[in-house]
């Protein structure tokens, strides 16, 4: 199968094959509204958005307050790291069990106890620190938080079962999950520093380890827009599932761009002008869920792929030529345009091709490629950056945008 057909495999699908599993949706506001307000307007929508993006805010808080906190203590910016990554490893493991049951037993009945077990790694490491356990200690209970549920994907999936059949509605529930994302991507560690700094080094993982206790709280309670739990059968992986793994791959081949983005930023000007990239993409998903969905969303994701590819070549251009830093912030910010549209088209696409009864599973996967592209991309600048600099660094993303194009456009062929 070529990669136009693997990708398209979403639209040819039969939709009673489609949307086998699922139930009768609430009745649905009027679609003359905006987008984004017919969305809020949804029976319960408000309550469990207000609650996710609270539960979101701590995605961006917990690393970079386990760095503070593990490298002042300890004088080690190596292994800070080092427990970090032990972590986003976990996570990545871990995520997917996670999500499969979710999809078994329901959003609410795992997603408390398993957040409570994160929270618990999280207290256990803040102790660990502020007591000067063995260095072993820090990377186990870190490691502990990868229990933490794909509250994203969890919302997508409410999404997903109140405007079921909406093509439109979804395409702007997808945007505006993607904006909230970037948003709390922006804001987390700007919070995160700022507790660590003002108050204390364990300020920022505390006040991150309640939010999402309390965020998860209250969205679990919204039990009206919950969706249902599937019947149980045997179905395999969604990874066996046609077009899944290319797109999967092209999540983690997009994930090396921020990974590698966000180490060569840091090292060339410092991490507040990563917050213009995030930035650039959150306006830049709200513009996109604004506009009427395209007809073939694999054609859609290459196009958003060729523009990520193209604009990520700004910073390369503005590092080695100007030197200048207001030109680099303007450079970042654009190459942030094409982040949402593409996340978007891709998440769009993995809900279309993943059986409703493992919705969550299916989009944590996304995730978890993404995680992965993340550490690979961050190695690989950070490397780049020390032997041959920053400017030849942010080649780096260019060249991962570039390779998550050629995946696409290359696909998997099936006999």
């Amino acid at each position: 199968m070529c990669s136009e057909q693997v990708l398209d495999a979403a639209e040819r699908r039969p939709e009673g094959e489609r949307v086998s599993h699922e139930t009768t949706a609430p009745a649905r506001p009027p679609a003359s509204r905006h987008p984004y307000l017919r969305l809020l307007a949804t029976p319960g929508a408000r309550a469990f958005t207000a609650g996710n993006l609270l539960a979101r805010l701590p995605m961006g808080m917990f690393s970079v307050s386990a760095v503070i906190m593990i490298a002042g203590a300890h004088g080690s910016y190596a292994l800070a790291g080092a427990v970090t990554a032990t972590g986003l490893a976990a996570t990545a493991l871990v995520a997917p069990w996670t999500a499969r049951l979710v999809d078994r037993y329901g959003q609410a009945r795992v997603a408390v106890p398993a957040t409570a077990v994160a929270v618990a790694g999280s207290v256990a490491l803040v102790l660990c620190v502020h007591h000067d356990a063995p260095v072993w200690t820090l990377f186990a209970a870190y490691a502990a938080t990868a229990t933490t549920p794909n509250t994203g994907g969890m919302s997508r999936a409410r999404w997903a079962h109140l405007h079921q059949g909406d093509t439109a509605a979804l395409h702007a529930a997808n945007s505006f999950e993607q904006a909230a994302d970037e948003l709390c991507f922006m804001l987390g560690p700007v919070l995160a520093a700022s507790l660590c700094g003002a108050l204390f080094p364990e300020a920022g993982t505390l006040t991150g380890a309640i939010l999402l206790m309390t965020g998860v709280l209250v969205f679990a309670a919204q039990r009206a827009t919950e969706p249902p739990v599937a019947p149980r059968t045997r179905t395999a992986s969604p990874l066996r599932t046609p077009g899944v793994p290319a797109l999967l791959a092209v999540f983690l081949a997009t994930g090396a761009v921020f990974g590698a983005m966000e180490v060569v930023s840091i090292a060339h000007a410092g991490g507040a002008i990563l917050a213009l990239q995030a930035g650039g993409s959150c306006v830049a998903g709200l513009l996109y869920g604004s506009l009427r969905p395209a007809a073939h969303a694999g054609h859609l994701l290459m196009l958003c792929l060729a523009g990520m590819t193209a604009l990520m070549s700004l910073p390369l251009a503005a590092a080695a030529t100007t030197g200048s830093l207001p030109v680099l912030a303007g450079c970042l910010l654009l190459a942030g345009a094409a982040t949402a549209p593409t996340m978007v088209t891709g998440m769009t696409l993995i809900q279309r091709l993943t059986p409703r009864a493992q919705l969550n599973e299916g989009m944590t996967l996304a995730v978890t490629a993404l995680l992965g592209g993340i550490a690979a991309g961050s190695a690989v600048g950070g490397w780049t950056v020390e032997h041959s600099g920053t400017v030849t660094g942010y080649a780096v993303p260019m060249c991962a945008a570039a390779l998550a194009l050629a995946v696409a456009a290359v696909g998997t062929r099936r006999a």
